[in-house]
């Protein structure tokens, strides 16, 4: 039987970093949970997201902007999320110190 595990959302967050961290929380099949720790980060200017999964994603606290390669833009606030589409070309276009996000991943729905 499987233990219960837990732990802070808050807890153990990196200092003062170059890049984005990544860390999962929870993964089940096609199902993960990431936080990601966001410092003054910014995607390269050519650099797209295109995953092949949905991303269900919530800005926890800081403050960011995303850019979709349609030209669109959204700023995002604590409490913030947004559902992106597999393959929804995306880039962080900024973000302030100590941006923390709350992402799931997940295989995209079928059309039944």
């Amino acid at each position: 039987m499987s233990k219960p595990s837990g732990g802070n959302f808050f807890a153990g967050l990196p200092a003062r970093v170059e890049d984005e961290v990544f860390e999962t929380l929870f993964e089940r099949g096609s199902v993960r949970i990431e936080r990601i720790a966001s410092d003054r980060h910014a995607s390269p200017a050519d650099s797209w997201y295109d995953q092949p999964q949905d991303e269900w994603v919530m800005l926890v606290q800081g403050n960011a902007v995303l850019e979709f390669a349609d030209g669109r833009r959204q700023t995002m606030y604590p409490g913030d999320w947004i559902t992106l589409p597999a393959h929804c070309r995306h880039r962080v276009a900024a973000t302030a110190p100590g941006t923390l996000w709350l992402a799931v991943h997940a295989d995209p729905a079928h059309p039944g």
